[in-house]
């Protein structure tokens, strides 16, 4: 594997967060908690480490400049600065839900899980979307 390669990975890490943050959505609906907390902490894990290859790429490689034209490249630059600006928030958003649950603080927890998890899903989706309009497309 090589730097080159981490763009794929990047999306794979998106795309196994979204999972992990919709299995985790419908375990708490079951009144799973043990579950749901395992799985969340994974989603945790898996985005965590999607920061760090991120970081990694675009350290060595730089901005990679989108190709596409039209109504394609408006669409793109639509999805990538919502994804951006989001994709700042969800650090903190992460943080905080996951403080309020540690300290069994779930009525506080709820409130803000119901803000993290749509922007939290919202932006792995949008990860993997800017992933394939970039280099697949």
């Amino acid at each position: 594997m090589t730097i080159r390669d981490l763009p794929l990975v990047n999306a794979s890490l998106n795309g196994l967060s979204t999972c992990l943050l919709l299995y985790g959505y419908s375990l708490i609906r079951q009144k799973k908690r043990e579950q749901h907390k395992r799985v969340m902490l994974s989603a945790v894990a898996v985005s965590a480490l999607f920061l760090v290859c991120y970081l990694v790429y675009h350290y060595n490689v730089g901005s990679v400049p989108y190709q596409g034209q039209g109504a394609m490249r408006t669409l793109y630059f639509t999805i990538l600065i919502t994804h951006v600006v989001l994709a700042a928030t969800v650090p903190v958003l992460v943080g905080l839900t996951m403080w309020r649950a540690f300290q069994e603080r779930f009525d506080k927890h709820k409130r803000i899980a119901k803000i993290t998890f749509p922007i939290w899903l919202y932006v792995s989706v949008t990860g993997v979307i800017v992933y394939l309009m970039l280099y697949q497309f």
